[in-house]
């Protein structure tokens, strides 16, 4: 059976070859100016300084400067409009998320833009995974214990996690959804204060992404009880899947993938897919994104449209389950 993890890894080894051929047959100078990777998120966020850390190599690989901007609003759209209406001549790229390209046309009641056809893919660049977390005095040692716990709690539990519409918000949803348990899910700001109330006691359980709360784990001050991917996590080895832990089909994990508009010319988009899958060959940069929290990924476009295309289908029924709905 092929594994998101097949369908995501197995380009750093294939992707190259898939996508020599086009490369070869359209020489191109690209870049040649400073090239602006637009991120529709603030600086300090996750998918920021995991795009920072691409642009850093991109620049020593082509020699040309590659500048992060953010802007920020509406979930993500305001950054991906500015891409949208730039001129596709490869020097404006998105940062795109899970978000922006396979959860807001069903979570937002009105978007400006097309996700699917707005945008040329070229790459994804980083991917995480969500855990479940509960205190460390928690009764419960094993996700199955937990959703029998939250089965006979009176009232039922209180999930943490990030704001309405994230991929925490939304697993927390299909969780309710696929194991019965009587709960109430608390969206918070952002992981940092979903797991300050879970320390503290107001909430008991959070879903979060590893990156997150894994500095939390490794300082003992909350208990991890499963990775929400196909494959244990390379930083918390000793951490079952969901699936091993007994809770069958729910592989929801979060990632980033770098997008030009629409009509961008092929032989830029191959280009940069190639850089970003030689960059994500090199285990010094892989280690830099593992202790940033997350994988760092290399795919075709092919590959890349492909996949945001499958996360459509899942997430779409998790929004449908959550009843979210933003303006």
């Amino acid at each position: 059976m092929t594994t998101r993890r097949d369908f995501v890894l197995g380009s750093l080894a294939t992707g190259l070859a898939s996508t020599a051929p086009s490369v070869f047959a359209q020489v191109t100078n690209w870049p040649e100016m400073p090239v602006k990777i637009i991120v529709p998120f603030t600086a300090g966020n996750a998918a920021d300084v995991l795009t920072r850390l691409v642009a850093e190599r991109l620049q020593a690989r082509f020699g040309q400067t590659f500048v992060v901007e953010n802007k920020v609003g509406a979930g993500g759209m305001i950054g991906m409009d500015t891409v949208r209406t730039a001129k596709p001549d490869g020097y404006t790229i998105a940062s795109a998320t899970i978000g922006t390209l396979s959860i807001n046309q069903f979570l937002y009641k009105k978007m400006s833009h097309n996700p699917e056809t707005d945008f040329v893919p070229a790459t994804m660049h980083w991917e995480n995974c969500n855990v479940f977390i509960v205190r460390p005095d928690h009764p419960a040692k094993t996700l199955q214990e937990l959703i029998a716990w939250a089965r006979a709690k009176p009232g039922g539990a209180n999930i943490g996690t990030a704001g309405i519409g994230t991929s925490p918000y939304l697993a927390a949803a299909l969780f309710k959804a696929r194991t019965g348990i009587p709960a109430t899910t608390v969206p918070f700001a952002g992981g940092a204060q979903s797991l300050a109330a879970l320390i503290g006691g107001n909430i008991d359980f959070s879903i979060d992404n590893v990156a997150s709360g894994l500095a939390l784990i490794r300082a003992g001050k909350v208990r991890p009880l499963a990775v929400s991917d196909d494959y244990r996590w390379p930083t918390l080895p000793d951490v079952p899947t969901t699936a091993e832990a007994g809770v069958k089909d729910f592989v929801l994990t979060s990632w980033g993938a770098l997008v030009f508009p629409k009509g961008t010319p092929d032989a830029i988009v191959n280009k940069l897919s190639e850089a970003v899958q030689a960059i994500a060959a090199d285990p010094a940069m892989q280690k830099r994104f593992m202790d940033a929290g997350a994988k760092l990924v290399g795919t075709s476009p092919a590959r890349t449209q492909a996949f945001a295309a499958s996360e459509r289908v899942k997430w779409k029924e998790a929004v449908e389950i959550s009843g979210a709905k933003l303006d």
